[in-house]
């Protein structure tokens, strides 16, 4: 007895009876203030960034396709001339590297020119028509695609000389804005390609860059045909995550028990398959002896000894498990009058089952604040134009020094040096905001997980008050506060988001060196030996668990916060010791919750994915000419978005309905620990628990008295 309560004192002392406390505490003050500040000033440093990336931004780079000159189709003076026209698409991808086009913002070596539509036909320049003016040749012809400001009067050979005029042009179709050539297109012969191979070739690659842009229409319409349908199938996902919570209270001793028969009778089929193979390899006398060391780990199944290891690890799984459901059945009946208790919270607080919606769109704010900063950030900066010739070359291209600084508006059309032109070569790189952009962006990732976290740890506190101000309610519903969800989150916001802020700020760190692990570790890939990597995964590792553990400990106190008001290291001190107090009731209410959840997620999900399976794929008959499957291109393509979707419901749900047992757990625990069932310190647990641990309340004055 000694030794049981040393290692009670050990994890703290039990929290003693306060004749005050009625739940949530009401009267209370702001906690971690200096992390609320910190915290303030670092949003306000977020919107400062934000809007100095506004201002030297510029998106478009991304969005439009830009023309030689570096001035964007679609918008501005080009604002008629959407596309983008390539003279030589094929030295796209023949003269140079694809990947070393794509990071160039798919700028290739040829002049380009913003154009209102792009050619419907073939056609090559003739030996005839070189004599000829540009504008009997092209703009009489209604081929527009000349550099701005070529004159009518211009030889069409000379234009071609400078590059000023296309010297063919393939039947296009517009692909992210630029004038892609047909693919399965007979293209004429054309001066300086070899072969049509090389055409068809340079085509294909330009589609890979470009992504297929038939698959995307496609995909495009198999949306607009089953988007409603795809809808339905959310909304039975819904409905399906919302009946499996309510009717926890009915099922959940029955659940839990078929769940831990169902894992029980796995690992006796488990044992049992093991037990055959290894019989059948022992008569065959098939040893690994025979096999040796090998690197085919498909040839040790054909070895008795794998199946004797696989079959005593399962056999002791099987005994643990037994032993488990013997020894901690009392502790199991606790969990499940535990889960039971919680769905009867949720039944009573409905509004509790939707907040996740809030939290959802706190998060997208957060991500997308986040994206288009970190786009106007990495396109900061000043065009920059320098002087660029096909041919540099030639000898009456030797004046001219390439690569040098040149204004846009002034063309080189009549230098000595053929094809001369002042070019788009990139974004500058000076500047205060350019030369801190490094550590910019790093701002605004850490700025993007610790206000996601926030937003997290907001959603935890806010639910943890609500399903406390249940549990300590003595008299259920009648003594549940009117809008306990309402009243826990403007508690929250209004004396704890600096409390939060410290939480999500420790675990933002964590993830942050999380993050820059792998970063090392992607950059050293590489170069490094065996040892190296070993350590490298032991750190990725121990980081990993160090997150686990922060948010474990995180989320119980966030509970105690919403409870008491305490600050943050109180809370999170309380929280663990009072855990470490009853570690085996925590470890077994926590695998059971697990399990059962699972199983819930598994329902859900495996049946929305079965249901739309055979609807879209036409094997549901006789539902009649308003319910027939849409004609689609890809059947699973919406197969695929209904069990997304009805994963992401599901785990809304469920994360609610997880927050309020572990909620409810710990105000048991402190039930428990504060009260002796006496008349002034009564329980306020159910009757089943009371029942389950022999407890009972003695008789109350009759305005206390609890109803049943």
């Amino acid at each position: 007895m000694g030794g049981k309560q040393d290692r009670n004192e050990a994890y703290g002392k039990p929290a003693k009876y306060d004749p005050s406390f009625r739940g949530p505490i009401r009267n209370r003050s702001c906690t971690d203030v200096i992390c609320c500040v910190l915290f303030l000033l670092f949003i306000l440093g977020y919107i400062v960034v934000g809007i100095v990336a506004w201002v030297y931004g510029d998106p478009q780079q991304v969005l439009y396709p830009r023309n030689s000159t570096g001035a964007y189709c679609g918008v501005g003076a080009n604002k008629d001339k959407p596309y983008l026209l390539y003279f030589n698409i094929f030295s796209c991808v023949l003269t140079a590297n694809v990947i070393t086009v794509a990071e160039n913002g798919l700028q290739c070596p040829t002049p380009q020119v913003c154009v209102s539509s792009c050619p419907e036909d073939a056609w090559t320049v003739e030996v005839n028509q070189l004599s000829e003016k540009v504008g009997e040749v092209f703009y009489t012809a209604n081929r527009n695609f000349c550099l701005p400001g070529v004159p009518w009067d211009m030889p069409v050979i000379q234009s071609l000389q400078q590059e000023l005029c296309p010297g063919f042009l393939l039947p296009s179709t517009p692909a992210l804005g630029r004038c892609v050539p047909f693919l399965n297109s007979t293209p004429p012969e054309l001066p300086g390609i070899s072969s049509n191979t090389s055409i068809s070739q340079g085509i294909s690659g330009l589609f890979d860059i470009l992504n297929a842009r038939d698959i995307s229409v496609k995909i495009f319409e198999d949306f607009a045909q089953s988007w409603y349908w795809i809808l339905t199938a959310l909304g039975v996902a819904l409905v399906l995550s919302l009946l499996f919570i309510l009717l926890l209270r009915l099922v959940a001793g029955p659940l839990v028990l078929v769940l831990i028969l169902g894992v029980l009778g796995v690992l006796a089929y488990g044992i049992y398959h093991c037990w055959e193979e290894y019989r059948v390899l022992r008569d065959e006398g098939a040893s690994i002896t025979q096999l040796g060391i090998t690197t085919n780990l498909s040839a040790y199944r054909n070895v008795q000894e794998t199946w004797l290891a696989a079959l005593i690890v399962l056999a002791v799984l099987e005994g643990i498990l037994l032993l488990m459901l013997i020894f901690l059945r009392q502790r199991i009946r606790i969990a499940i009058a535990l889960l039971e208790e919680a769905s009867k919270a949720v039944g009573h607080m409905m509004s509790t089952l939707f907040y996740p919606l809030v939290t959802f769109v706190l998060l997208l704010i957060c991500i997308v604040y986040w994206a288009m900063t970190a786009l106007y950030l990495a396109t900061s900066g000043q065009p920059q134009y320098v002087l660029w010739a096909p041919n540099a070359s030639l000898p009456s291209c030797g004046k001219v020094q390439m690569n040098t600084s040149c204004n846009p508006m002034a063309q080189p059309v009549n230098s000595s040096c053929p094809g001369l032109r002042c070019i788009f070569q990139s974004y500058s790189s000076t500047g205060l905001v350019q030369r801190s952009l490094f550590n910019l962006q790093i701002y605004v990732v850490l700025a993007l997980f610790w206000t996601v976290n926030w937003v997290l740890a907001l959603g935890q506190c806010v639910l943890a008050g609500a399903f406390a101000s249940f549990y300590w309610a003595f008299q259920k519903p009648q003594d549940i506060p009117t809008f306990p969800l309402s009243s826990a989150f403007i508690r929250t916001l209004r004396y704890h988001t600096g409390s939060l802020a410290f939480g999500a700020l420790i675990l933002t760190l964590v993830q942050m060196a999380r993050v820059i692990l792998e970063y090392i570790d992607n950059k050293l890939r590489g170069s490094q030996n065996p040892m190296a990597r070993c350590i490298m995964c032991c750190f990725k590792c121990c980081l990993w668990c160090l997150e686990k553990f922060i948010k474990f400990l995180n989320r119980n106190a966030y509970i105690m916060i919403a409870v008491y008001g305490k600050n943050f290291c109180v809370s999170a001190k309380n929280a663990f010791m009072l855990l470490m107090r009853n570690i085996v009731r925590v470890v077994v209410l926590d695998k059971v919750t697990d399990l059962l959840l699972l199983f819930g997620k598994l329902l859900v999900v495996g049946g929305v994915g079965v249901l739309s399976f055979f609807f879209f794929t036409g094997r549901i008959q006789g539902l009649g000419r308003h319910f027939e499957n849409p004609a689609l291109n890809y059947y699973w393509l919406p197969i695929m978005v209904s069990i997304l979707g009805a994963y992401v419901i599901a785990s809304g749900f469920f994360s609610v309905f997880g927050m309020c047992v572990d909620t409810l757990f710990l105000c048991f625990l402190e039930d428990l620990e504060r009260n002796d069932g006496s008349a002034d310190r009564p329980y306020y647990m159910s009757k089943t628990l009371l029942k389950i641990l022999s407890k009972k309340n003695e008789a109350l004055p009759g305005h206390k008295k609890r109803k049943k």
